[in-house]
This record gives C-alpha cells, structure tokens and sequence, in this order.
C-alpha cells in the first residue's frame, strides 16, 4: 500500500520550524526564571522592584503601524532612574487642538508636575509608591499658555491649542 500523496509538501517544514522556535521561547523562559529564582535567594526578606512593560499598537493616519511602549524595565526608559514607569499615552490630532490622555493610576492630581513648550509636553509624578515619567515631542506646535488639563479616575486628558489651525488640502479631482 502506498502512503497517501501530500498535497502540501512545505508543512513538515513549517511544523519544524515552528517547533524550533518553540523550544528556543522554552528554552529561554527558562532561562528567566532560573535567573529570578537565583535574584530571589539572594535577596530572600527583601522586597525588590516590580517592572512593568506594555505596548500599544496602532495604525497611523499615514496608514503605518506605529508602536508606543510603556513601563519601567532598566535601561529603557530613563537614564537618571530606571525605576519610573512611562505612562500609556494617546495623541489625538484635532482641527484646531491636540489632545493627549495618559494613563496615571495610583496617584493624586497633587502629585502631577506638568510643562509645555511650543513643541513638547512633559509629564513627572513622584511620590514614595509611584513615579512616572513622559517626555513628548507633540506632532505639531502649539500655544502652551492656552492648555487645559483634567486628572479623574487614573487619567490624565491635556488639550492643547494648535498654534496655526490644521490646514485642509484640497484635491482636484479629475473625472473621466
């Protein structure tokens, strides 16, 4: 009897493949968890840092796909103190303002230290629990002495005024 005929000769391939790189995600969790175990034998009693790490991921109004990280895993986010987390944060372009929403749970309005320039806005919370830290370069300037901001529930919403209303292009369109 012969064995049926494959109509799909690539698969074992691909099943391999997959398998490998499946081994080697084991292989490095491992890895990970070995080294966690070892930090926490070593510092048994103690109370280490806790790291976050998130991304979003959005499609652009240019159509690209565009990644926003957030978190506090060392040597990522700040050079002066690895342990502030980089808040989640959402830029929507409006006609005339811009408005940007971040995600700050965990802190009082008090406790929010925040500056705009005419291209930039910054964004420092530290408190003995929680500290975050946010750098934005804004997608278009604005008039920083004309900014609204609000702080309920863990979000913050800052609405800037565009300095020059966003301008509409207009397209002739040719008919055939």
């Amino acid at each position: 009897m012969t064995p049926p005929k494959r109509r799909w000769p690539f698969r074992d391939d691909l099943f391999d493949e997959l398998n490998r790189e499946f081994e080697e995600m084991e292989r490095n969790i491992g890895r990970v968890f070995e080294e966690m175990k070892r930090v926490s034998i070593e510092t048994e009693g103690e109370e280490g840092p806790s790291y976050v790490y998130g991304f979003s991921l959005r499609v652009g109004p240019d159509g690209r796909p565009h990644v926003e990280e957030f978190g506090n895993v060392p040597g990522r986010i700040g050079e002066d103190s690895p342990l502030d987390r980089e808040p989640l944060i959402d830029v929507i372009e409006g006609e005339n303002e811009i408005s940007i929403i971040a995600e700050l749970p965990g802190i009082e309005k008090k406790d929010i230290n925040l500056s705009a320039t005419e291209d930039s806005l910054r964004i420092i919370v530290d408190t003995p629990d929680r500290k975050y830290r946010k750098e934005l370069t804004l997608p278009t300037r604005v008039k920083p002495d004309t900014t609204n901001a609000s702080y309920k529930n863990g979000v913050l919403e800052v609405k800037l005024k565009r300095a020059e209303p966003k301008k509409k292009d207009e397209v002739r369109i040719n008919i055939k």
